[in-house]
């Protein structure tokens, strides 16, 4: 198996040097040169199983290929339970029962656990680059936190991620450094990639990234998708909240190579974005829009070109797909509303969503849907607890972040500003 650009100026490479670059070197993402059709593995089977069962035609040949089964059983050590709600026809997927309450946690770990294997010989570390909006930050923190031979650097939004989430983000310490970026998520997603397109600081600074541009981060992603299909009754139709696309196309992925897979709706916040282009606009990237779903403020989806490769062209992923927008105050209705109908606490990301379903069966579509719940509500309790009125238990490993003391230091948003940066770390 061999991976090339999506802007098609690099030569195929092997798995192991696509996810230790992180980026291609023409600026494009990496994806695969042929999408493999997978047998389907058995249902009711552990989530690893499936995940080495999906992935192995993707290591095949690669330094890593022996090494997957250990790999897969690093990354999927807790479950991803997908639950009926008492809304008819629909379940979650819970992908928020790692350390750090977030779907992000799975794919951080797998990357992590591929770059140890990596980075054995290496006598430079290896600087991990993450933008993140919220989520993506604390699971590569954690992944990563006092692996030899490897050190992050974490980019985020000074005052546009929850209290907790800011929190988590510093309270690392050891070789996993905060930065609060003066800007947009945008802003950091655009310092990360031209750092790793910089020869003379790659030089400088061995470098990779630990965003969804990320194969190592992508391709594990398919797996609870595929997991959960394969226990679903029938094929599985989802609704993915969705930011920097990354969960979005690896459930697509996850459908492509066989899986049992039906309809994938995106649901996004105020950032329109993907609605904008799937209702027939072209596609125009802007600046983000802050909203209370702060890990889905994007207003130019790095994944957007996987999306588009996918389908061989913007047309036809445009005839493909669906995405809908959901408003702060349609975010609160759904939050207040199923808490005080169904007990049910959504995090602000997963109630796009619920809200997305809801636009569904009101237009008359009865079939079962599968919302995919990314992350935990005690990691937003500024947005949930006063809706709810009443307090959200902290998950155990969740809490245990937060009795840490963290901090992080102040940064422009500006790429020289972060290569000076990392020349002095």
């Amino acid at each position: 198996m061999r991976y090339v650009s999506t802007r098609g100026g690099a030569a195929p490479t092997r798995l192991s040097d696509a996810i230790a670059a992180g980026i291609a070197p023409d600026g494009g993402l990496y994806v695969p040169e042929t999408m493999p059709t997978v047998p389907l593995p058995p249902a009711n089977g552990y989530l690893a199983g499936t995940a080495l069962r999906m992935l192995e035609p993707f290591f095949e040949g690669d330094p890593l290929e022996d090494d997957l089964p250990a790999i897969c059983a690093e990354a999927f050590a807790f479950p991803a339970p997908r639950r009926e709600l008492k809304i008819e026809g629909a379940h979650v997927l819970e992908l928020f029962h790692g350390p750090t309450a977030a779907f992000k946690d799975f794919g951080a770990r797998f990357l992590a656990a591929c770059l140890s294997r990596l980075r054995r010989d290496s006598d430079r570390p290896l600087t991990i680059l993450v933008a993140t909006s919220g989520d993506t930050g604390a699971a590569v923190g954690a992944a990563f936190h006092n692996l030899p031979g490897v050190r992050v650097a974490i980019l985020y939004p000074d005052n546009r991620v929850s209290p907790r989430q800011a929190h988590q983000l510093g309270s690392f310490g050891g070789n996993v450094r905060a930065l609060r970026v003066e800007g947009s998520f945008d802003d950091c997603q655009r310092m990360v990639k031209g750092a790793l397109g910089d020869a003379a600081l790659q030089a400088d600074v061995p470098m990779s990234s630990a965003n969804s541009i990320s194969l190592g981060r992508l391709l594990p992603q398919m797996a609870y998708f595929g997991h959960a299909s394969l226990n679903a009754d029938g094929v599985m139709n989802v609704i993915v909240p969705t930011g920097n696309l990354g969960n979005a196309v690896a459930c697509l992925w996850a459908r492509e190579i066989g899986l049992p897979i039906g309809d994938v709706v995106f649901a996004c916040n105020a950032n329109d974005t993907l609605p904008e282009f799937f209702a027939g606009q072209p596609y125009q990237a802007r600046d983000a829009v802050a909203t209370i779903a702060n890990a889905m403020d994007v207003g130019a989806p790095s994944n957007f070109e996987r999306l588009s490769h996918l389908f061989g062209g913007d047309d036809n992923a445009r005839r493909a797909g669906h995405a809908e927008g959901v408003d702060d105050a349609e975010i609160r209705d759904v939050i207040r509303r199923h808490s005080a109908s169904d007990s049910e606490v959504f995090c602000p990301h997963t109630a796009t969503a619920i809200r997305v379903f809801e636009r569904q069966r009101m237009a008359g579509d009865i079939r079962p849907w599968t919302v995919a719940a990314t992350a935990h509500p005690a990691k937003f309790d500024a947005v949930v607890e006063p809706l709810i009125g009443r307090s959200v238990a902290v998950p155990d490993a969740l809490g245990a972040m937060l009795d840490r003391e963290a901090s992080a230091e102040p940064l422009a948003a500006d790429g020289r500003t972060l290569a000076d940066w990392l020349r002095r770390w």
